[in-house]
């Protein structure tokens, strides 16, 4: 997830293209792909210890319950530090600021595969989700800034892939490797590509200054705007549901008996959110709401599959395959949202988002270590099934604002299309008018 964009307005986008020659036309993919590797390995740090969860454990020497807490303690990282770093190191160069929350990723990671002792494997997470923070609130910003304007979408979609990649490709890598050479080693490769990036980032990505200094962002009117808070409760409340779930992912198949099928029920998993992820950029700007409610809907049936028939492992297949079409385009279904809700205070909302998130995330994971101990893994599905009933009836509720069938900028466009079109049918005809006769 991203926060808040780089809003940053000492260093122009790069030129209008009625202005720029073609070789300025042209996306930066090399630099790009650079900042797609950054937020892959953002993104795969965060999710990596739920597909190596029994292993860790039986290094520590800690429940697996408190185990699963590596994931809480950088969700709380993030969640703590995102707004208030992001505001402190608002003057400094973005190559830099970049550089920085790299190298921290480099040390976190290689701390996290070394150590032998619970606290210090914490205090190591925890620094990760510092960075994390660093990075997801200069990351978007980034790509808009080194792209023309008319390609700034697109540069930010670049720079945005590496979140599906490390969720269909790099958890289940990540959970394969750790099965055959140890999840020690899992860690130390996210280490190697930490570093050959910061190579990568140092010769290839432009730098740009930093924010001139500014107010910060007023959350609290923001949540007055119609629409904000129903998305920001959806947002808490599902991410919550699927981190319960996904956090201990490998405990709970391990239960089941498919504890060695691990990573290839995550990699089907990761297939199907990318197919989810195509279908709703292809569909958003018309369908938000339902996309929305289907998601939920979809992933409220993984839920019940798994609660009352996960005996059958094809099935168990069949949930994942569900949840991941419901899950994979919910963090872009939920950004556009409250980026239209909020308007001229886009910046504040996402920022109030991506926090939520985190503090979701945190705490899918205590809630979930809380179920493991008290009720077992299987209370995980009924668990996540109850959460979904009420973010299904507030995004049916918040069918004005917050979650509209249609996107108002579609509607605009699609305004403004007419209107252009009318607009060159008079032209057209008067020109008809005006033109002289031919004659034979």
């Amino acid at each position: 997830m991203s926060t808040a964009p780089d809003t940053a307005s000492a260093a122009p986008a790069a030129p209008d293209p009625t202005s720029a020659g073609e070789d300025q036309q042209k996306l930066p993919l090399f630099a790009l792909l650079a900042l797609a590797t950054a937020v892959f390995i953002t993104s795969l740090t965060e999710t990596l210890p739920a597909g190596l969860l029994p292993a860790m454990s039986q290094d520590l020497r800690v429940s697996e319950s408190a185990t699963g807490q590596t994931v809480t303690v950088y969700a709380i990282g993030t969640a703590l530090t995102a707004i208030p770093l992001t505001a402190a190191t608002a003057g400094w160069r973005r190559k830099k600021l970049l550089l920085t929350a790299m190298g921290g990723f480099a040390l976190a990671n290689t701390v996290t595969a070394v150590s032998s002792v619970y606290e210090l494997t914490m205090v190591a997470r925890f620094v990760a989700g510092v960075a994390a923070g660093l990075a997801w609130a200069l990351l978007a910003g980034y790509a808009r800034r080194m792209a023309p304007v008319h390609l700034q979408g697109k540069a930010m979609a670049v720079a945005m892939a590496g979140i599906p990649v490390a969720l269909s490709l790099g958890v289940p890598a990540g959970t394969f490797l750790g099965d055959w050479l140890g999840w020690r080693v899992a860690f130390l490769s996210m280490t190697v590509l930490t570093v050959v990036l910061l190579v990568w980032i140092f010769a290839a990505v432009p730098d740009f200054p930093g924010q001139e200094r500014g107010s910060r962002p007023k959350l609290l009117p923001t949540l007055k705007i119609p629409g904000v808070s129903p998305v920001l409760f959806v947002t808490l409340v599902f991410v919550l549901a699927h981190t319960i779930l996904y956090a201990y992912i490998a405990t709970y198949l391990e239960d089941l008996g498919l504890g060695g099928s691990t990573g290839l029920i995550l990699l089907v998993f990761g297939a199907a959110s990318l197919a989810s992820i195509w279908i709703v950029g292809a569909q958003i700007n018309r369908r938000l709401r339902g996309l929305t409610v289907g998601g939920a809907l979809l992933v409220a049936v993984a839920a019940l599959i798994l609660a009352v028939l996960s005996d059958t492992t094809a099935l168990v297949y069949v949930a994942a395959v569900l949840w991941g079409l419901g899950w994979g385009g919910v963090p872009t279904l939920l950004q556009t949202a409250v980026g239209d809700a909020g308007g001229d205070s886009a910046d504040a909302a996402q920022a109030m988002l991506v926090t939520l998130w985190n503090v979701a995330m945190a705490g899918g994971g205590i809630v979930g270590g809380i179920l493991l101990d008290t009720l077992g893994s299987e209370s995980f599905p009924w668990t996540v099934l109850l959460l979904l009933l009420p973010v299904i009836a507030v995004v049916l509720y918040a069918r004005r604002a917050g979650f509209p069938a249609r996107r108002p900028a579609t509607d605009a466009e699609s305004a403004s299309e007419s209107a252009s079109e009318s607009a060159s049918e008079s032209a057209s005809a008067s020109a008809s008018e005006d033109a002289p006769v031919a004659t034979a």
